[in-house]
């Protein structure tokens, strides 16, 4: 069988490990044709360099950003193994409507994303924030932290706050979100139905892109 690769950044969180393996899963649920398995660039075990792939592999980055994880951990385990390297889950309309199905009511939205100086990530995170109408905040880093721009806002005189989580699953940045000051924490992006279907289609579009070559 054709080995359908996923590629998570691993987390410490047993309930963002748990959503994770759901996630993949779903998604040999939905591709019962293919060998799903599950690897990390961080974190966890096992990485994927360490994890034997052929040049059928097909690596689906669980990743929401072109950054450094996909260019460089991922593109390296690639090269040795031949394996192809789908793009990763984001920027994606997928991702940016299931978002906005949560931003009901308020009067102010921040993007919360992981955190990042890789300026492709930046940008990916940038264009994500400018379809819904956010402001970009981070949850790592020294610059726009999550809570001072919503404190920001707040000054600024938003009434009600709310805080669309840029973020795969549950871990230590999602959980700070919480405390950041927001009103309302939009759920892990793993949880919407739609992102199954995502994955299944990073793959679909590579293999039939392949196929026509």
């Amino acid at each position: 069988m054709t080995v359908l690769l996923a590629v998570a950044h691993g987390t410490r969180s047993a309930a963002g490990q748990a959503q994770i393996r759901g996630l993949v899963d779903r998604v040999a649920l939905r591709r019962p044709d293919l060998d799903v398995r599950l690897a990390y660039v961080d974190v966890q075990e096992p990485r994927v360099g360490e994890v034997a792939v052929s040049p059928d592999t097909v690596i689906v980055p669980l990743l929401l950003s072109a950054g450094y994880h996909v260019r460089v951990d991922i593109a390296e385990a690639a090269a040795v193994s031949g394996a192809r390297v789908a793009p990763p889950l984001g920027p994606d309309p997928v991702l940016v409507d299931g978002l906005r199905r949560h931003l009901t009511g308020g009067d102010a939205v921040v993007l919360a994303a992981a955190g990042s100086s890789d300026p492709a990530w930046r940008a990916d995170i940038d264009r994500v924030a400018a379809e819904l109408g956010a402001t970009v905040a981070y949850a790592s880093g020294t610059d726009r932290r999550v809570p001072e721009v919503v404190a920001h806002l707040r000054e600024q005189g938003a009434e009600r706050v709310t805080v669309a989580a840029y973020l795969l699953a549950e871990g230590l940045f999602y959980r700070a979100l919480h405390s950041a000051g927001a009103d309302r924490v939009t759920p892990p992006l793993c949880e919407d139905r739609a992102v199954v279907d995502l994955v299944a289609a990073r793959y679909a579009d590579l293999t039939t892109t392949a196929g026509r070559l």
